[in-house]
């Protein structure tokens, strides 16, 4: 079976200790779409829904029958979606489904635009879908400010940032929380902070036996960053409590 590539990545923690902020530099590379500003104004507050993009729901149609059907989709606590306004989603992250998983279960409520290791524009014909689909391209592990800057600066046009704040896949290990995704909370403190766990995609793959997909939003039990507290200990505070409703999930043979 084919294995989608994968989306939101952690956001990495750039080297200079300075905010991302919305610096136009971060514009350089072509991602704007029909209908959307083009310029570095801010407009944050917005409040009207933001259009899903054509791309993203032909994106999410191919893989549906895959997780809803063969995967039995169960979802929960869409409701603590925002269907409007900036938003920061935090979720586990084990397998490659993850991303279309939880990108099919909020379909009814928002697109999510996730941070996304920048080898995947490099497959061709991969990067126009990718673009059309809002994704971010960002360099793993070397601190890319500049997918910060784009991050920051789709938040506050109203945006939904995905973020594993783990980083990448678990693969069965306890990972560190990076605090990328602290940072964008201090960068755009207005955004609504939102968890997510999701479990089964790992068993996509075990034919002949059905995987049972299960999704679930919710906010975090303490609210997003408080006074005091540090990006790295906002990311920390939300992989324990997501991790608490979904363990790390062994891989073993026939798993993806």
């Amino acid at each position: 079976m084919h294995r989608p590539s994968g989306a939101f990545s952690s956001a990495a923690s750039p080297s200079s200790d300075a905010p991302a902020t919305d610096r136009c530099p971060a514009l350089r590379r072509p991602f704007w779409h029909p209908g959307r500003p083009s310029g570095c104004e801010d407009v944050r507050g917005m409040s009207h829904p933001e259009p899903i993009s054509r791309t993203y729901r032909f994106a999410m149609a191919v893989f549906s029958p895959i997780v809803r059907w063969w995967g039995r989709l169960e979802v929960s606590g869409t409701e603590h979606v925002p269907s409007a306004g900036a938003v920061l989603l935090a979720g586990n992250h084990d397998s490659y489904w993850d991303p279309i998983a939880i990108g099919i279960a909020a379909l009814g409520r928002r697109q999510i635009r996730a941070l996304a290791k920048s080898s995947l524009w490099e497959v061709r014909g991969l990067a126009p879908i990718l673009d059309g689909m809002g994704q971010i391209p960002i360099d793993r592990g070397v601190g890319d400010a500049r997918a910060l800057d784009r991050a920051v600066l789709e938040l506050r046009r109203g945006a939904c940032i995905g973020v594993f704040p783990e980083g990448t896949r678990s693969r069965g290990r306890t990972l560190r929380a990076r605090s990328g995704f602290g940072r964008l909370a201090e960068s755009v403190p207005e955004a609504q902070v939102v968890c997510c766990t999701v479990e089964g995609t790992l068993d996509v793959a075990r034919f002949p036996r059905r995987p049972r997909i299960r999704v679930r939003f919710f906010p975090p039990a303490a609210g997003g960053l408080n006074q005091g507290e540090s990006a790295a200990e906002l990311a920390v505070r939300l992989l324990a409590e997501i991790r608490g409703y979904a363990p790390i999930a062994a891989v073993g043979r026939g798993r993806t």
